[in-house]
């Protein structure tokens, strides 16, 4: 049985969102890649822990234009990935409202990534490794509490882009043993229940 995990990206448009999922699904990268228009959809099948992954990969549109359309493809995704460019500090100060487009859209169950991208360009950066490791972690207005797994790519030295979307599979499947086990319980309460009001009923009658 095929496991299927819809992906959704958000950010700014030219933070590299086209560029990785294509570093990670064609090994492919190009210094001028264009920004898509709307939205781009690429499945990738990939094999984790005799686990048949099939990964539903969708890349949207950063431009301001296209924001409409974001509700669209967070619904129903199991893991929301929200990417900055280490170089630009409003791709990260605008984050804020990638988040809030979140609001009442997303699940309690979706899984949450912050990924800063081109961290080939360390020596340009405006943005610190620890200041967003801070933002992942503190109280949102929008959500309770992001808790998004910071992680560093780099599309033209192909770094932390595997480790990624493993890191996806990896507490996609976390979380649904934990579910898993969770719903098993709820149903082994309720059976007790049953047969202890079963037992009073026929002591009674």
């Amino acid at each position: 049985m095929i496991k299927e995990i819809k992906i959704t990206f958000l950010g700014n448009s030219g933070v590299g969102k086209s560029s990785i999922v294509k570093r990670y699904c064609f090994e492919e990268f190009d210094e001028h890649n264009q920004s898509n228009l709307g939205a781009d959809y690429v499945p990738k099948e990939m094999e984790y822990q005799n686990n048949k992954i099939k990964l539903q990969i969708w890349d949207t549109a950063g431009q301001e234009k296209f924001r409409s359309l974001v509700p669209l493809f967070l619904r129903n995704a199991q893991a929301v990935i929200i990417v900055y460019d280490i170089t630009q500090k409003s791709s990260f100060t605008q984050l804020k409202e990638w988040v809030s487009s979140l609001e009442q859209i997303c699940s309690k169950n979706q899984l949450f990534f912050l990924v800063g991208n081109k961290c080939d360009l360390i020596e340009q950066e405006q943005v610190t490794y620890d200041e967003a490791k801070q933002y992942s972690y503190v109280q949102q207005p929008y959500i309770q509490n992001l808790k998004a797994p910071l992680q560093y790519t780099s599309c033209k030295n192909n770094e932390g882009i595997q480790e990624l979307f493993q890191k996806i599979v990896e507490e996609y499947l976390k979380q649904e043993e934990e579910l898993k086990n969770k719903e098993l319980l709820i149903n082994e309460k309720q059976n007790s229940k049953l047969k202890v009001e079963k037992k009073n009923y026929s002591t009674c009658c």
